[in-house]
């Protein structure tokens, strides 16, 4: 019963569309197990349009005089790419817990978008086989990544059979499976290091990287494409990283100056990138690798933003790069740590900054109720860590929303409520601290800041 309904759904929206078929595209469909309440339509990163799942948990988007080209839609954080045309009556059918696996595409315009979402199925299955290639001398490894890139190339060939593709669908069906299997040739330095332990570059012939002839560094349309940023990011490291290994650090294989490697990929894409919003993006890319990973001094940190001016004044993320560019130079060691209020079990406002000071030595880590198994693991963790350092006091800073659910992870866990905090503004104490990952721990000392980047696994 539930498929006839689905497919008379379809047909319903097929007929509809058939009065206006210059003039409306449909894109429809069915989320089993949602966890949210709409599905959001984009282009690139701007909000097209949406739609509230119905009581059978269907959705409807009707758009005129639509731009051929790729979207994407958003269901409770989760993404997939959908490519849609003029005309085009789309129903997808997917369940949430499975989301890209069990994704169908029906209706006018599914053969392209099945082979999209088979492409990327694809080669997230074949990453675990790809890095055992990794240790592979560069002609025998080629070889291997060809041959899958070949595998795919053949059932596009096969789809151009049967139906008839645009110019623009067939360079994105193209760039799915190109780059894809490029990032692979990008990595191989790297990964190669890891795998063989004597430290030396793999010597790649020029034919190696012979796909660089036709990269194309300003296609707008491949700009918000996931494999193709993906590929960008991976080629201006390995720019940056072959330049500096060999012109700047006298060939050694670990760059020291994190500075010096990070200036150089700013001007590597400066010369190259010319697509505004790609420019923006990767210089974006490189600035937050740079403050979230390499937690460098004030003065070097300074060096770094002048040269991000310079290049990228105008950058569209510049908001952003500044904030963050604050709240590392507020976390160095020494620092105090940012005056950020707290509650506790009883709903009174606290600081961190006096936490500290009342504490003294102090491990702030971090967790919320939308992931209960984390906060089990993490509480195992603190338990370990409070016999192995009975000299530190270990604060608890939940970054729930709700009181209610805050305080129902922590009963369901027979925890205490002492030294256990929720943020006050969750996006602040987020932004302050930069908290990247629930596994972060921040260390102080005295009052002062000792290591805001800690893990909190890591301090057995």
């Amino acid at each position: 019963m539930i498929k006839y309904s689905y497919c008379l759904f379809l047909l319903a929206l097929i007929g509809c569309n058939s009065e206006k078929k210059d003039l409306t595209t449909i894109f429809a469909g069915e989320i089993v197990n949602p966890t949210g309440e709409s599905v959001i339509l984009y282009k690139d990163d701007v909000v097209i349009d949406s739609a509230q799942l119905d009581m059978y948990n269907r959705f409807s988007i009707k758009l005129n005089n639509l731009e051929e080209g790729l979207y994407n839609f958003h269901n409770s954080g989760q993404y997939q790419y959908v490519y849609l045309t003029q005309g085009d009556s789309l129903l997808i059918r997917l369940n949430r817990i499975y989301f890209d696996e069990s994704l169908v595409f029906s209706g006018r315009g599914e053969e392209l978008n099945n082979f999209l979402i088979e492409v990327f199925l694809d080669n997230e299955e074949e990453e675990s086989l790809i890095d055992t290639y990794y240790n592979l001398k560069p002609e025998e490894f080629t070889r291997k990544v060809d041959s899958l890139r070949q595998n795919k190339i053949v059932l596009l060939e096969e789809l151009k059979s049967e139906i008839d593709l645009s110019p623009k669908s067939l360079t994105l069906a193209h760039a799915s499976i190109d780059y894809g299997s490029y990032i692979s040739k990008e990595k191989y330095p790297f990964k190669y290091l890891r795998k063989n332990p004597d430290g030396t570059l793999p010597k790649v012939s020029e034919q190696f990287y012979n796909y660089r002839k036709n990269l194309d560094f300003d296609d707008k349309d491949l700009t918000f494409f996931t494999p193709y940023y993906d590929f960008m990011k991976r080629h201006f490291d390995n720019l940056a990283f072959n330049d500096c290994a060999v012109d700047c650090n006298g060939g050694k294989t670990h760059i020291k100056d994190q500075l010096h490697f990070n200036r150089h990929k700013l001007q590597l894409i400066d010369s190259i990138v010319k697509e505004k919003q790609l420019r923006d993006n990767l210089f974006r890319n490189v600035a937050m690798t740079y403050f979230l990973k390499v937690h460098d001094s004030v003065p070097n940190n300074k060096i770094f933003l002048e040269d991000f001016h310079k290049l990228s004044n105008n950058n569209r993320h510049i908001e952003e790069i500044h904030e963050l560019y604050e709240a590392v130079n507020n976390l160095q060691p020494g620092q105090q740590i940012p005056d950020i209020a707290v509650l506790d079990s009883l709903g009174n406002t606290i600081s961190l900054r006096e936490i500290s000071k009342v504490k003294k030595n102090v491990v702030f880590f971090f967790w919320t109720d939308a992931n209960t198994r984390h906060f089990t693991n993490i509480s195992k963790q603190i338990e370990k860590l409070k016999m192995l350092h009975p000299d530190y006091t270990f604060v608890g800073l939940s970054l729930s929303g709700k009181d209610e659910n805050w305080k129902n992870v922590i009963k369901s866990n027979k925890q205490s409520f002492d030294n256990q905090f929720r943020a006050k503004d969750s996006y602040e104490l987020r932004r302050s601290l930069i908290v990247d990952g629930l596994n972060k721990a921040v260390l102080i000392k005295d009052g002062l800041i000792v290591n805001a980047y800690k893990d909190i696994y890591s301090l057995n």
